[in-house]
């Protein structure tokens, strides 16, 4: 299987180029990061630098060019920003790859997506593909459902490419720069104090990457789901972000820290204010309104579509994924106490 994996560089397809490798796979990848990709090209990976947000469809032809399956990892994934940056790394980048690969005839088109367009500032439970906010919660959000869009619209275009979409739920491990490092950024300027509205008690979904990969493999592979289908992905074992803190930080990180609950009403109004300031400093604030209400509500998602059309089951369960992370970071020295 000849595969290439857009965002490559960090995060999700970064530990995707180390999975592909392992099983003797040496996919073509892309990414931004030259420096990050010399790093891959030691490793035996034929990777081509290119910024996706302002790719060409001749770059993008070139890209896809011999591939049986194209990853579309890459996003500017972030709370904050400018619509107009989201708009180019997640909706015309997608659009332009995509439609590149459709009239190359590569088979299937993996695309990365994301549950935060489901997100409406309310509790959740088993929230299904169907489903829609009203009104997005940030640009974000916004361009990742034009994304989709635009995914459905070549996959009624283009038959001999299979289209999948596949949304993640709160992904950490290996080369995870979000979820995570946020949280340990906010433990250190707490001085190890972490402020969590309720306390970390909301009820969530997160998945390990690794399990992504798996489910990346099985859009790729699996015959018989309809063109352009979008499927929930996730570790199918809800729990609280407190318990999973502890998990990490205290049994396998030894660490001393301490949550303080504080009330959702409190830390939104902190955020609000710390919005504005942005606005008038241009820098991302420390959190934003979405960060700390993506923690305050529940929210966990429907998984059986993804078990029916793909026979996605995660292969590694929720304790073995934290400690896989928790080995990780240790050993790539991600981790120097608070």
């Amino acid at each position: 299987m000849r595969v290439l994996v857009t965002g490559a560089t960090s995060g999700l397809g970064r530990h995707a180029v180390d999975e592909l490798l392992r099983q003797g796979i040496s996919p073509r990848a892309t990414g931004r990061n030259a420096a990050a990709g010399r790093v891959l090209q030691s490793m035996g990976v034929s990777f081509e630098p290119l910024d996706l947000a302002t790719m060409t469809p001749a770059e993008a032809c070139h890209l896809v060019r011999d591939v049986d399956v194209v990853w579309h990892c890459a996003a500017l994934s972030s709370p904050w920003g400018r619509p107009r940056d989201f708009e180019a790394a997640n909706v015309r980048a997608t659009r332009v790859l995509a439609d590149a690969a459709a009239s190359r005839g590569v088979p299937r088109f993996v695309h990365v997506s994301t549950p935060s367009i489901y997100f409406d500032y309310r509790h959740h439970a088993e929230v299904p593909e169907t489903y829609r906010a009203r009104r997005f919660a940030n640009a974000y959000a916004a361009s990742k459902a034009a994304a989709e869009a635009a995914i459905g619209n070549l996959a009624a275009r283009h038959p001999r490419t299979t289209f999948a979409i596949l949304r993640p739920r709160a992904l950490f491990g290996p080369h995870d720069r979000v979820i995570l490092p946020r949280l340990l950024s906010l433990l250190r300027r707490g001085h190890g104090v972490l402020p969590l509205p309720g306390g970390g008690r909301a009820r969530m979904d997160f998945t390990y990457v690794g399990n992504v990969v798996h489910a990346m493999h099985l859009a790729s592979s699996v015959n018989g789901f309809e063109s352009g289908e979008a499927f929930n992905i996730t570790n199918q074992q809800p729990t609280r972000l407190s318990s999973l803190l502890q998990e990490l930080l205290v049994r396998h990180w030894r660490l001393k820290f301490r949550i303080r609950a504080l009330p959702y009403a409190v830390l939104a109004g902190l955020a609000r204010a710390l919005e504005a300031c942005s606005h008038i400093t241009r820098r991302e604030p420390v959190f934003t309104r979405y960060s700390m209400a993506a923690l305050h509500y529940d929210m966990t998602l429907d998984n059986r579509k993804a078990q029916r059309q793909l026979g996605y089951f995660p292969p590694v369960a929720l304790p073995e994924a934290i400690a896989r992370t928790a080995a990780w970071h240790r050993d790539h020295g991600k981790h120097h106490g608070l």
